[in-house]
């Protein structure tokens, strides 16, 4: 059974099966309940066990790998490609033997429980700071249409309507004060849920070594230092802080052709929100290092870009260069330590 392959659709009730003993041939077809895809792999000898990296995939794939398989899970997006003709399920697992069989394509690994914890935190987190983003700029809209002007800053939107509202002559007609009055409160409560959620994290950033190592990078805080551990997991198995940043969509892409070589934007793979979080840790760094004395190096280095590139370009390389530094810090296990700049 080691050149046993078995590929697996996952879905919410009925898994499409496939088994194949040589490349290109497909031996078994099954079509499986939730409760029968335990059973089917326990009757089952030692075999890789391939899946896409989708909803469920960790779940399963820890669960397989207690019954003594290999789980490999593929990104699916590298996996579309090989779907020959109609998408369906059977042709699904058909691309997955196909891909796993493409050693350029690498596997995600399999996310622990306690990671998952961190990224469902998070995710709930990020989903209530939009929600809440998104009702302080409907209070605004709406109080703007009536001739009422809040000022810059989304933390002055919900006094100032409690005061519009309690103001009898203010002019805000009575049918929407009762309404406007339990956005107030939406708003606030979805603050206190933020807070909980930050409170949980900083308690479990305090079982986790390399959360400490992280936060003291400039920069990264207790948001970019979890989630960091939560979605990249396990960083030895990036060879350099290269290889790290090119993960996460911050290198540039290029477009190049015999002795020509072109860079362009940056990529832009990668988890989206860990990719925003580190763009804005970097921002941080850029406008604290403005009020510094004696900047450090990578400060210094980062003031000097921004005057020669602009600050949205500065910010995104100088998260580019955090990414280094992370790696270097959590794959070496020890502090950031800064370096002063030389003067002349």
């Amino acid at each position: 059974m080691k050149n046993t392959l078995v590929a697996v659709d996952l879905a919410k009730s009925v898994f499409e099966i496939a088994v194949s003993h040589q490349p290109g041939k497909v031996s078994l077809r099954r079509r499986l309940s939730r409760d029968g895809l335990p059973k089917f792999f326990t009757q089952l000898p030692p075999a890789t066990i391939i899946m896409e990296a989708c909803g469920s995939a960790h779940y399963w794939g820890r669960r397989i790998e207690e019954l003594g398989h290999r789980v490999v899970l593929l990104p699916p997006q590298y996996v579309r490609p090989y779907v020959l003709r109609n998408k369906t399920d059977r042709t699904d697992t058909s691309a997955m033997l196909e891909a796993y069989r493409n050693d350029a394509i690498r596997p995600v690994p399999i996310k622990s429980v306690s990671q998952q914890v961190l990224t469902s935190l998070h995710r709930l987190r990020s989903g209530w700071m939009a929600e809440r983003t998104a009702r302080i700029n409907a209070l605004r809209g709406l109080l703007r249409e009536l001739g009422f002007f809040i000022p810059v800053g989304a933390r002055q939107v919900v006094p100032r309507t409690w005061e519009i509202i309690a103001d009898a002559e203010s002019g805000l007609p009575e049918a929407l004060r009762p309404a406007l009055a339990e956005v107030c409160q939406e708003i606030s409560e979805l603050e206190d849920r933020v807070e909980r959620i930050e409170r949980q994290l900083e308690a479990l950033a305090q079982q986790i070594p390399a959360v400490q190592r992280l936060r003291s990078i400039p920069g990264i805080g207790l948001l970019i230092a979890t989630a960091l551990v939560a979605f990249v997991g396990d960083v030895s198995r990036f060879p350099s802080g290269r290889h790290l940043s090119s993960y996460l969509g911050l290198t540039p892409r290029e477009y190049s052709s015999g002795s020509r070589r072109r860079l362009g934007r940056i990529s832009k793979r990668g988890d989206a929100y860990l990719r925003m979080l580190l763009i804005h840790g970097a921002r941080a760094v850029l406008w604290h290092a403005k009020q510094m004395e004696q900047p450090d190096r990578l400060r210094a280095w980062a003031l000097r870009l921004e005057k020669t590139a602009g600050h949205n370009k500065a910010a995104v390389a100088l998260a580019n260069k955090l990414v280094r530094v992370v790696w270097a810090v959590w794959r070496h296990d020890r502090d950031f330590e800064p370096v002063l700049e030389r003067t002349a």
